[in-house]
């Protein structure tokens, strides 16, 4: 079994065995800028080296963007040029030659994470974008045009004007996803460029005034949102995964606190943590999904 995480700036890979256990990750950088043929060639590369040596039974693919039936992307932001009516199950399957399950990366997330839990769980990545997903009793709910748990989607606490990669203006993944934070840094701090998401971290731990509130203002658009999403669903749990958890402990007890502050009674007391599995939890997931499909 292998699974594959085709991200907005990485691709991951890595087998998998019957026993969940995962090899070695394969990483290499998304060349999104060369367009979906070329993202599906370096992705495929990657599932034949995870696999080098034991052979392929089975592929599961997590990837930015919603997923038809057949394994198309029905829709997509500007994260991936181009990506959307992509046939990433056709592309795999002629290529691999075995059988190919093709999820959103945050469902494929979900599964490998929440799969066995009673009860709603919401699962919410943050990094290139914000995307999220909905269990009801370890079964994915996808809504009828595979959007459901969207939250990066919602409207954001803060009304700046910001563009977000959908097209849409003032959702919450234009202030919490990792570009927008450190883009909002770049302002801040005067600089003519947006540096990665890790200097953000650095200069935020060393001090930096305007590191700092771009941090808290992505925590806190991030965390009003969920609160508001915890209102609506009422869940058990919310998990957080992505890259922009790397912003340290600050990032994440601010969005705890602003869970709390933003959602009614109970439902701002369901427990907020972190993924299990880390960087490798949309392989993870989409490797179980692909392996429960074979059986």
């Amino acid at each position: 079994m292998v699974g594959v995480d085709i991200g907005g700036t990485k691709i991951l890979a890595a087998a998998v065995g019957a026993d969940g256990v995962l090899g070695e990750l394969v990483r290499i950088p998304t060349p999104a800028a060369d367009g979906p043929d070329a993202i599906l060639a370096a992705a495929i590369g990657a599932a034949h080296q995870a696999a080098t040596g034991i052979g392929i039974a089975a592929c599961g693919i997590g990837t930015a963007g919603a997923v038809d039936p057949a394994g198309r992307i029905s829709h997509a932001t500007a994260t991936l040029p181009g990506w959307l009516g992509t046939d990433v199950r056709g592309a795999f399957e002629a290529a691999l030659g075995v059988r190919t399950i093709v999820l959103n990366d945050v469902h494929a997330m979900a599964v490998g994470e929440a799969a066995g839990e009673s009860g709603t769980v919401l699962v919410v990545a943050a990094g290139t974008g914000v995307g999220g997903a909905l269990l009801r009793d370890g079964v994915l709910l996808t809504g009828e045009h595979g959007l459901a748990g969207s939250v990066g989607h919602l409207p954001s606490a803060v009304r700046d004007g910001r563009p977000c990669g959908c097209g849409g203006v003032d959702h919450v993944e234009a202030y919490a996803a990792g570009p927008a934070i450190a883009a909002d840094y770049a302002v801040r701090a005067g600089r003519s460029d947006a540096p990665p998401l890790e200097a953000v971290a650095t200069a935020a731990a060393a001090g930096d005034a305007a590191a700092i509130a771009a941090i808290d203002l992505g925590a806190h658009v991030l965390g009003a949102g969920l609160g508001a999403a915890a209102t609506l669903l009422d869940p058990v749990a919310i998990v957080l995964g992505g890259g922009v958890l790397n912003l340290g402990d600050r990032y994440l007890s601010t969005v705890r606190k602003e869970v709390t502050a933003n959602s009614l009674g109970e439902t701002g007391h369901a427990v907020v943590r972190t993924t299990a599995w880390g960087p490798a939890a949309v392989v993870a997931g989409a490797a179980r999904a692909a392996q429960a499909e074979r059986t």
